[in-house]
């Protein structure tokens, strides 16, 4: 059973690593090797550490760290949605978004937005996020990359399922 809970500090290294492995896994077609070498390389900087313990959720399997995710409160964005690539098509990236969505709802948002890769667009338009358009994101790291920025709105729904705060 997959488990969500809030990231401490502990989980930087397993989120930075699975995050990178999921990039080169999943983005290698739709990114050029340059891209995904900048992407993913460096460590876990102490401004990611805060982050981290600030605002991301770890997604986790008998107690191994699977999957994150990011809610940032004051803007509505979702970030930093990765899975292990072994765990690839198994529910935890849907899990995390439905289990983000009920964050944002609980803190008052009526809507979410997010810049997906272009590889994961299709994944968050089944998710009910709409958006098209290409543009391209700046990253913290100094590497420009093609996203599809999307929206969803969200409505009041019934909670229920297996993970927790």
């Amino acid at each position: 059973m997959i488990l969500i809970r809030k990231a401490v500090e502990g989980d930087a290294q397993a989120i930075y690593d699975l995050r990178s492995r999921a990039i080169l896994e999943e983005c290698a077609g739709f990114y050029s090797a340059e891209q995904l070498s900048l992407w993913t390389k460096g460590g876990v900087s102490e401004s990611l550490m805060t982050d981290i313990v600030n605002s991301f959720y770890v997604s986790e399997i008998d107690g191994q760290v699977i999957g994150s995710g990011k809610l940032t409160i004051e803007t509505g964005m979702l970030d930093a949605i990765f899975v292990e690539p072994e765990f690839f098509g198994r529910g935890a990236a849907r899990l995390m978004v439905s289990f983000l969505e009920n964050l944002a709802l609980e803190s008052g948002l009526s809507s979410i937005k997010l810049e997906s890769t272009l590889n994961a667009a299709p994944f968050y338009r089944r998710c009910g996020f709409v958006g098209d358009e290409i543009s391209t994101y700046h990253s913290p790291r100094g590497i420009s990359l093609d996203c599809v920025p999307m929206l969803k709105s969200l409505e009041k729904r019934e909670q229920g399922d297996a993970s927790q705060q």
